[in-house]
C-alpha cells in the first residue's frame, strides 16, 4: 500500500531536523540538504541523490548514523533505495539502482541471527555493547615470568590503542593459560581510559555465524561495514578461519581497513602464526605485522600466586601446606587451579571436614592430574618410622609393645589408603598378619582420628610427609 505523498515527506523533514542537530552546518547542507524523498510503499524509502559519489560518501561516512534515524519514522523494517537522476552520464536507470538495504536491527546480542549484533539503535551515537567479561582486567590477572610479555604489551596497548608498534597484538598459548583473560583486560582498560572509543569482544567462532547470516541475507557489505565501525576489535581463537576461505576474506577486508585507519585489532589463538593451516598466506603475512606475545606454563611461584588469589576470591582459608601441594601437583593450567579449588571447597563443606592435604589428594585426584612419585609400603613404614621415633628393626621385629603395634597398624591403614595392594599383601608386608588383621587396624585407627585430635593431627602429619616425598 503506497503512502501518500505529503506524509513521507512530512517524515522525512522530521529525519532532517533530527539529522540537523547533530550535524554541522556545513555537513548539513552539502550531503543531507539536497536528498529528495520520491516514495515509500510501507517498506521500500527511495532517496533522489546528486550522483553515484554521493551514494559512496553516505555510505562511507553516515550510514551508521542515518539508519536509525530513519528507522525510527519509518519502521525498523524500512529498506533504502537511492536513485541517480537519468541526467548524470553514469547514472543507471532508478529502477534498478538498489546501492544498499536497511533491514530490521534487533536490541539484542543474539550474534548468529542478526547481521550486526551488539546495535542498539540511537539518534547520536550508536552504541555497541563491548561483549566484554568485568572480571577479566589487569588487576586480577597474576603476573609473573610465564606471562610478563603478554601484560606488559597489553598495558601499553591499552595506553595507546592503534598507536603502538603492537598492531596487531597476537597472543598465543596452550589452552586455560589466561589468553581471553589478557585481551579482554585490554577492552576493559580502553573502554575505561576511553569511554568514547568502540570497543567490540567477539569469538571466531561467533564472527563465523554472523559472517553466514550476512550471506544467506545478501547483507555481506553492511556485516564489513559494522566491523570497520570498531576502534578496538578482539577475535579470540583466530585459528577457527582455518578452512574457511570466504569468511577469510571477509575479515581480510575488516583487517585492512581498521589497520590502515590507525585501529586496533587484538587476536588470540592456541598456536603461532607459522603454526596455522589452511589459513590464506596475506593473512598469516598481516598477523605477523605487529607483536606475537606467547603465554607460557605458569612456575611453581605463579601457581602459588594464583591460588592464593583464588582463595581470597572464594573468601576460605586454606593452610599453606595445601596450597603448596596444589602449586606443586596441579598441572599447569590456570583453569584446572580454579576448578580443583572449587571443588576442594565444595567437598570440604558438604562433608563437613577440615581442608588438609589428605582430603585434597582424595577429591581432587578426579579432577586434576597429578605428578608425583607412586607411594609404596616401604614408603609408609619409612615415613611412619621416622615420624614416631621407631627404628626400623624394632618395626620389622616380633615385638609387640604399645607404641610398636600402634604403629604398624598406622602403617596398614595409611597402607590401605594410599596403595593398591590388597590386604594381603599389606598385612604380609607389616608383621606378616593377615587380611582379617589389616581390616580390624583400620578400623582401630578411624575410630582413634573420630575420637582423639591429638592422634588425628598427628597422623595428617604422617600423611603430608608421606605425600610430599
Amino acid at each position: 500500500m503506497l503512502v501518500n505523498s505529503q506524509t513521507y515527506s512530512d517524515m522525512w523533514q522530521t529525519c532532517l531536523a533530527l539529522i540537523k542537530e547533530h550535524t554541522s552546518e556545513d555537513e548539513f547542507v552539502k550531503w543531507f540538504k539536497p536528498i529528495v524523498p520520491l516514495d515509500f510503499d510501507g517498506t521500500t524509502l527511495r532517496l533522489r541523490v546528486p550522483n553515484e559519489s554521493y551514494v559512496y560518501h553516505i555510505e562511507k561516512n553516515y550510514i551508521p548514523f542515518l539508519r536509525p534515524v530513519i528507522q525510527k519514522y519509518f519502521g525498523m523494517k524500512t529498506r533504502l533505495r537511492y536513485a541517480v537522476p537519468k541526467s548524470d552520464p553514469v547514472a543507471a536507470p532508478t529502477e534498478s539502482l538498489d546501492m544498499t538495504t536497511i533491514t530490521r536491527f534487533a536490541e539484542q546480542t543474539n550474534t548468529a541471527n542478526i547481521k550486526n549484533p551488539f546495535i542498539i539503535p540511537g539518534i547520536k551515537r550508536i552504541v555497541i555493547d563491548p561483549q566484554l567479561n568485568p572480571a577479566y582486567t589487569f588487576e586480577n590477572f597474576i603476573e609473573g615470568d610465564c606471562n610478563r610479555l603478554v601484560r606488559s604489551t597489553g598495558i601499553s596497548v591499552a595506553l595507546n590503542p592503534g598507536k603502538t608498534p603492537f598492531n596487531p597484538l597476537y597472543i598465543y598459548g596452550a589452552s586455560g593459560l589466561g589468553k581471553t583473560h589478557v585481551a579482554q583486560a585490554v577492552g576493559m582498560e580502553v573502554k575505561q581510559r576511553f569511554p568514547n572509543l568502540q570497543v567490540l569482544y567477539v569469538s571466531m567462532n561467533k564472527f563465523q555465524a554472523q559472517y553466514t547470516t550476512a550471506v544467506l541475507n545478501k547483507e555481506v557489505n553492511d556485516f564489513i561495514h559494522f566491523y570497520q565501525m570498531i576502534d578496538v576489535l578482539i577475535i579470540d581463537d583466530i585459528q577457527e578461519l582455518s578452512g574457511k576461505p570466504s569468511t577469510q576474506n571477509a575479515f581480510f577486508n575488516i583487517f585492512n581497513h581498521l589497520q590502515l585507519a590507525g585501529k586496533q585489532l587484538i587476536l588470540t589463538s592456541d598456536k603461532p602464526p607459522v603454526e596455522l593451516k589452511d589459513i590464506e598466506q596475506r593473512l598469516l603475512t598481516r598477523f605477523k605485522w605487529g607483536l606475537s606475545a606467547k603465554l607460557e606454563t605458569p612456575d611453581y611461584e605463579t601457581k602459588v600466586k594464583i591460588i592464593r588469589s583464588k582463595i581470597e576470591r572464594l573468601n576460605v582459608e586454606i593452610p599453606e601446606e595445601v596450597v603448596a601441594y596444589l602449586a606443586e601437583n596441579i598441572q599447569a593450567n590456570i583453569r584446572e587451579i580454579e576448578g580443583a579449588l572449587a571443588s576442594l571447597v565444595a567437598n570440604a563443606q558438604f562433608l563437613g571436614k577440615r581442608i588438609t592435604v589428605s582430603l585434597a589428594k582424595e577429591i581432587l585426584k578426579v579432577y586434576v592430574q597429578f605428578h608425583q612419585k607412586e607411594i609404596t609400603i616401604d614408603l609408609i613404614k619409612q615415613v611412619v618410622c621416622e615420624t614416631l621415633g621407631i627404628d626400623t628393626e624394632s618395626f620389622n621385629s616380633t615385638r609387640r609393645t604399645r607404641e610398636i603395634a600402634q604403629a604398624r597398624q598406622i602403617a596398614m591403614y595409611l597402607a590401605k589408603k594410599h596403595t593398591k595392594s590388597p590386604l594381603t599383601a599389606i598385612g604380609a608386608a607389616i608383621g606378616g598378619k593377615n587380611h582379617a588383621t589389616v581390616l580390624h587396624s583400620c578400623k582401630q585407627i578411624s575410630n582413634l582420628m573420630e575420637t582423639d585430635r591429638k592422634f588425628r593431627n598427628q597422623m595428617e602429619e604422617i600423611e603430608r610427609s608421606i605425600l610430599s616425598k
